[in-house]
């Protein structure tokens, strides 16, 4: 072979590598990169190309699938009760992907999931049509339909959880929105979900997970329980070193006090029952930073929670002490999701120890075979069985005599606690209403549950946790009480 001829085929042979190597590069490198773009129109068709397995509610489906006409995706996915389930379900849609559930399970709900390849390849020898898994839920339908009525069409969230498991009973965030109107790839869909994501109320934001709000005075319980942890004290009953008016530390501003309340020296039972911010405001500056911070580490704030859908993490922060014994109170820079103090009344609840918060108690292969299933696990030890007994009788005796009267269930023992938390600007805008709080059976706590209200439309006076928010934690635990009888 002559020179030029040579170097033509060691060129054609350097092309055709090349060629190779770029095949195999995006074949099997990148391949799963070019399978979830979002300009992959392909995957969307698949995912829609046959019925989606369910999300299960007390043994039903809370959502569906039906054909669609004149399109290339075959299947449309539909909720029963959408606005009721949205903040558990999420979205599936046609044109704008998934979230929540519908996103972390679409493995098991489109049948793709590697748990149901035996299912998939029996199907090519029996030539059933591919079929989705179904995914279970831990959630309660009468405890979520009351929290929904107790919110009714005020902003706000409710979390209720199984102190014992960390199950979560009950998941609500109002306003809330149907998925089923954008689920589609019309113009229509289009212009109802950009009207969604519009709507100053915001609609589609999950309050319940990734909304973190001032926690008030609910978060008493948590220096409350720092304070017994530390040797502050040890009899809930006995006076403490509080003196009226106390001085926030660095400042000459005295922390007030809501109304003439006795707050001098008040005992730690006294002090929750109405509620002294100079009380606990000292104490946390008694405490220390530090050991504010780690207590609430141990109540899981400061890091994100996985349900398995992520919730914002709570900020207890660093801070100097004027504003530690702020955040003492709930107030300044503390920062909490109903979710995490859903889990503080579940670990008082519990004896002390915390659960991991969890929604999906089971998969389901589309034979409705158990493929997993849920065992609940321990995230930490938040307190001592012991100091959480003192602040469980400190917390009923708020529910029986004190600022959370409106909790109670007769024939149940309840233990709570109110929070009206400043918002805005030097308290400018109206405070937000909270009650956390469980019930108590003679098998232990079955539920605890944690209420926030955003009331704009009511008048300031009449916004308290007491009022607004003590009478949808209630009748949440009413309801999960009334199923287990």
């Amino acid at each position: 072979m002559n020179k030029p001829l040579r170097r033509i085929a060691i060129f054609c042979g350097i092309l055709m590598l090349a060629l190779m190597v770029r095949t195999n590069y995006l074949q099997y490198v990148r391949a799963d990169e070019l399978n979830t773009r979002d300009e992959n129109r392909r995957i969307r068709i698949e995912r829609y190309a046959h019925e989606r397995g369910n999300i299960i509610v007390d043994g039903k489906a809370v959502t569906g699938s039906v054909e669609t006409n004149g399109s290339d995706f075959t299947y449309k996915r539909v909720w029963k009760d959408g606005p009721l389930w949205a903040p558990v379900t999420g979205y599936s849609s046609q044109a704008f992907d998934s979230s929540q559930l519908e996103n972390l399970e679409d493995g098991i709900l489109t049948g793709n999931d590697d748990q149901l390849f035996f299912n998939r390849t029996l199907g090519m020898f029996t030539g059933d049509k591919k079929q989705g898994g179904n995914v279970v839920t831990t959630l309660d339908g009468a405890a979520q339909k009351a929290a929904f009525k107790g919110l009714g069409d005020k902003k706000g969230a409710v979390v209720a959880l199984d102190p014992q498991t960390g199950a979560i009973l009950a998941l609500a965030s109002t306003p809330s929105y149907d998925p089923s109107v954008f689920a589609g790839n019309s113009n229509k869909d289009s212009e109802a979900r950009e009207k969604l994501l519009k709507d100053k109320d915001k609609p589609m934001l999950n309050r319940a997970l990734r909304e973190t709000y001032p926690p008030g005075s609910t978060f008493k319980v948590v220096t409350a329980a720092a304070a017994l942890e530390n040797g502050l004290y040890d009899d809930i009953d006995a006076k403490t070193n509080s003196p009226l008016p106390w001085t926030l530390p660095q400042t000459q501003i005295p922390l007030q006090n809501e109304g003439n309340i006795p707050c001098k020296d008040a005992s730690l039972r006294e002090a929750l029952r109405v509620s002294c911010n100079s009380v606990f405001g000292k104490m946390s500056d008694d405490l220390g930073n530090k050991k504010m911070i780690e207590q609430t580490d141990k109540f899981g704030f400061n890091k994100e929670v996985f349900t398995p859908v992520r919730a914002d993490a709570s900020i207890y922060p660093e801070d100097n002490k004027p504003q530690n014994a702020m955040a003492g109170i709930g107030q300044a820079s503390n920062r909490t999701t109903p979710l995490q103090m859903a889990m503080v009344a579940s670990a008082i609840a519990n004896d002390g120890k915390l659960m991991q918060p969890y929604m999906v108690a089971k998969r389901q292969a589309p034979n409705l075979d158990d493929i997993y299933t849920a065992e609940p696990e321990e995230l930490s030890r938040a307190l001592s069985g012991e100091n959480a007994q003192k602040v469980q009788q400190m917390m009923e005796t708020v529910v029986e005599k004190g600022t959370g009267t409106r909790a109670q269930i007769p024939g149940v023992t309840v233990g709570g606690k109110t929070g009206t938390a400043q918002h805005g600007l030097n308290n400018s805008e109206k405070p937000y209403a909270w009650f956390i709080s469980y019930a108590k059976t003679d098998n232990g706590s079955p539920v605890a549950v944690a209420v926030v209200v955003e009331d704009g439309n009511a008048n300031r006076d009449d916004i308290s946790g007491g009022g607004l928010a003590a009478p949808i934690a209630r009748d949440v635990m009413k309801a999960v009480v009334d199923g287990k009888q």
